[in-house]
């Protein structure tokens, strides 16, 4: 998991004087008997009633103190386990060192996105797992995503944030479909290129998932706007309302003089069970009602098209999306707000922190249970959904225990709204307008090992590629692109000079 890193370079680094005379400041043993920061959280009788951030983020001393903690190690584990290759011990220790900026700057030039991936990137399965402290003391690791954040947050709001080195412009017009992680990933690698970079978005808004996927309590959308004007001022343009494949073709794109292009659409075709009545008024996607919700203000119900939720709101699936999904249910007023999962708690493919907060703002768990059928009022909305309990057998090709059915355990929830949340399917848009792109047999895109396509020039990576994941797993492609379509142009466009 993760990226290849050069253990010699971060040995080298690790010599850094300064360093060296932060690691002898504390004895390793000391180090080790710290305690791992707890989070700040705001009362979850509270947040569960609006939409503040429900992490609060560490204070100045937290941070300090949780960086003490790194042993700085020789060779550091942890980097191996980041999609992006942060380095990792060395922005740690600028916190320690007591210069926040200088880390904040080192967290910049592999990640284009630090204060999002500080709040959503599953650091828990990636970096942290990879720790010194998890995998030989048998302890909790160092709080690497908590210190991003930290790093990320208080130099946006010093006033001081820092733009990554730029190469000099080559004048090279490159196109990234998407403006979601991957696509702002790539946008701004190809710009320390020196690469003139212009983003097209279908939507009226730039982020992609991270705005219409992903809740304000969660990750609010001013920082997101921060990220993106980040990337603004490297020199990356942003076009929006535009569908590559409709507004205009790929092939009509290479007319403008964009010599490689990077597809970053992302999965927004949501998937259904396909059983009996999910086509009732009152059942929608996650897709379509948290996008609502977080782009069209679907949550006021004085706006022209509010989103039906009602008292007793059903969500089916237990990944992340499902629990943004119910605890957005639970903040429009639903009194009833309840997860239906066909297995149980420990398989849940959300992450633990999620289902903790919803845990603690009065979300309902029915697990061990799954839909069979949806029934109707007489106006056609939905008002009861039949369920059967499941039981665990064997591990299934995933490796989680296999759902089955108990025979006569069928059973009726009153429901007045339900979100299906079982997974996505990536947009077709773009295969359509070109057959002669390769593709899987989910319609996700084909690429090699340099993210290129089956089409020369034309590059992919995110859940496009990768089928629905994770917000820092899109970015790790959007880095590997830059790196490939830099050397394809290298090796086509500028060979030819």
């Amino acid at each position: 998991m993760g990226t290849e890193f050069d253990k010699e370079y971060y040995k080298k680094e690790r010599k850094a004087d300064w360093r060296d005379k932060l690691r002898k400041e504390i004895k390793s043993k000391d180090r080790t008997e710290g305690v791992r920061v707890h989070m700040p959280e705001a009362d979850p009788n509270v947040r569960n009633k609006s939409n503040i951030e429900v992490n609060k983020g560490l204070t100045l001393e937290m941070a300090m103190s949780e960086s003490s903690r790194c042993l700085d190690c020789a060779v550091p584990t942890c980097v191996s386990g980041c999609p992006v290759g942060t380095n990792i011990p060395k922005f740690v220790k600028y916190i320690e060192k007591g210069d926040i900026l200088g880390a904040a700057k080192v967290l910049k030039e592999n990640n284009s996105l630090p204060a999002i991936c500080g709040r959503v990137c599953p650091q828990e399965i990636q970096c942290e797992i990879e720790c010194v402290y998890v995998k030989k003391l048998s302890k909790e690791g160092s709080a690497i995503g908590y210190l991003e954040r930290f790093a990320a947050d208080y130099e946006r709001e010093s006033g001081n944030s820092s733009i990554p080195e730029l190469a000099e412009s080559n004048g090279i017009k490159m196109a990234v479909i998407g403006s979601g992680p991957a696509g702002l990933t790539v946008a701004g690698e190809l710009a320390k290129f020196g690469y003139d970079v212009t983003v097209f978005e279908a939507l009226h808004d730039l982020g992609g998932v991270l705005k219409y996927g992903i809740p304000e309590f969660r990750l609010p959308k001013k920082i997101v706007d921060f990220e993106i004007n980040t990337i603004k001022q490297m020199g990356v343009k942003f076009i929006t309302n535009f569908i590559v494949g409709k507004t205009a073709t790929i092939e009509d794109l290479k007319e403008e003089g964009f010599k490689a292009f990077f597809i970053a659409s992302g999965a927004g075709l949501p998937n259904f069970m396909n059983i009996p009545g999910e086509n009732f008024n009152g059942i929608q996607s996650a897709n379509e009602f948290l996008t609502r919700v977080n782009l069209m203000n679907g949550d006021d119900a004085n706006f022209d098209t509010p989103v039906h939720t009602g008292k007793n709101v059903v969500i089916v699936g237990g990944g992340n999306t499902a629990m943004d999904s119910v605890r957005t249910a639970k903040r429009m007023g639903a009194e009833r707000a309840i997860i239906v999962y066909r297995r149980s708690q420990e398989e849940m493919p959300a992450r633990a922190e999620e289902i903790k907060h919803a845990i603690e703002e009065g979300i309902e768990f029915m697990n061990l249970t799954s839909p069979i059928e949806y029934f109707a009022d007489e106006n056609g909305m939905v008002n009861k959904m039949r369920a059967q309990k499941m039981q665990l057998g064997e591990p299934d090709a995933s490796g989680r225990r296999r759902p089955e059915v108990i025979e006569g355990s069928e059973h009726d929830i009153d429901v007045d709204s339900v979100v299906i949340a079982v997974g996505v399917s990536p947009n077709p848009i773009i295969q359509q307008s070109m057959p002669e792109l390769e593709t899987t047999k989910w319609n996700t895109i084909k690429v090699d090992d340099n993210m290129m396509t089956s089409v020369p020039g034309l590059f992919a990576g995110g859940d496009i590629v990768r089928g629905g994941a994770t917000v820092i797993l899109a970015m790790g492609d959007g880095r590997d692109a830059a790196q490939g379509m830099h050397k394809y142009i290298q090796s086509t466009i500028l060979a030819e000079v």
